[in-house]
């Protein structure tokens, strides 16, 4: 299994110099008979009376067919949108830091803090007037 590389499973057959140009000829091959099979379709097509001019290409079939009638009003409905406006208020960067402080301070409080001290400072920021 350690000899196994990518020689052994033809990764690296063109590098040999053998299969490129066979597969040019065999390519050359190809094309000339697509040539030659068209050119005899065009002629065949001559000798039954129709013109090459004449010869008109199918119509290409849409995969997603949209009324034009329908494409314009859609069209027109985007142009007149109006931006999308929110109607919520949104906290700036300062709300939101300070609602983080504020949050880290309750969480060290809970922690660190016994209950009669919080009692404490409770009934001092109501005497004082504070929140």
């Amino acid at each position: 299994m350690k000899d196994i590389d990518a020689d052994y499973y033809g990764y690296r057959d063109d590098d040999d110099g053998i299969v490129i140009p066979l597969e040019k000829e065999k390519e050359r091959e190809a094309i000339e008979a697509a040539v030659s099979q068209w050119r005899a379709d065009k002629e065949a097509g001559m000798e039954a009376g129709m013109e090459a001019a004449e010869v008109e290409p199918e119509e290409e079939v849409s995969l997603y067919p949209v009324e034009e009638e329908e494409e314009e009003r859609v069209l027109t409905e985007l142009a007149i949108q109006k931006p999308f406006v929110a109607h919520v208020p949104v906290p700036t960067q300062k709300e939101i830091e300070e609602a983080l402080i504020r949050r880290k301070k309750m969480e060290l409080l809970e922690k660190y803090a016994s209950e009669s001290l919080r009692e404490q400072s409770q009934e001092a920021k109501a005497l004082l007037g504070f929140k």
